[in-house]
């Protein structure tokens, strides 16, 4: 991937991307893993670019917009259309396509909504951060249920639904290491522990400046 000058006629897909959300941190692990070419467009969430917004207004990150003008703006989607384009490693094959997108939506959706809460319990004074982490947990618990049976969520190869998941376990993490490094969720932390220290990890959290328009 690389931050490439605009050109008159677009040569490859544009990728606008904001380095530490998880869900453009998929969609770049799966391009990255795909070996596909593309421009990388670093954006400032505060002073998002008007050339972003006018081919996707919600405003989120990641967007994609093909050569031929398409625009893909769900990571997953993207994510998808990266590994049509080359799945070495056969992370669609690794275990059935269905069970792994059941877990990427118990992730994006009621994990997520906990997850958020759990980060900002200042913004959401309804509950206490503990219970919502607590909820949180109930997804965690069922990922190590899974780890301790298999090395990766979908059996023993690395697959889609490890690639979709991890960044949001280690934004989990993050808000509380000391805490998640004591949690019972042993599995857990070996998994997100191998891919923090993968190259394709390292590979998509290289840093950028911010891309401006020329």
């Amino acid at each position: 991937m690389n931050d490439l000058a605009i050109s008159p006629k677009q040569t490859q897909p544009i990728l606008y991307s904001f380095r530490r959300c998880p869900y453009a941190m998929r969609a770049r692990l799966a391009i990255a893993y795909a070996g596909v070419t593309v421009e990388l467009r670093e954006i400032e969430l505060r002073n998002k670019p008007q050339a972003m917004l006018l081919i996707s207004p919600k405003g989120t990150v990641p967007v994609l917009q093909l050569e031929n003008g398409k625009v893909l703006d769900e990571s997953l989607v993207i994510m998808l259309w990266a590994l049509q384009q080359n799945d070495p490693e056969h992370w669609l094959k690794a275990a059935g396509l269905d069970h792994a997108k059941a877990l990427i939506r118990r992730n994006d959706e009621p994990f997520k909504y906990y997850l958020d809460r759990y980060k900002y319990a200042d913004r959401y004074p309804a509950y206490s951060e503990l219970y919502y982490r607590q909820q949180a947990e109930l997804f965690l618990a069922d990922l190590e249920s899974l780890l301790t049976q298999s090395a990766y969520l979908c059996g023993e190869h690395f697959s889609l639904a490890d690639a979709a998941i991890l960044p949001f376990i280690r934004q989990f993490c993050a808000v509380d290491p000391a805490w998640f490094k004591a949690s019972p969720y042993p599995a857990l932390r070996q998994w997100l522990n191998h891919f923090l220290a993968s190259s394709l990890f390292k590979q998509v959290m290289t840093k950028y400046p911010y891309w401006q328009a020329s």
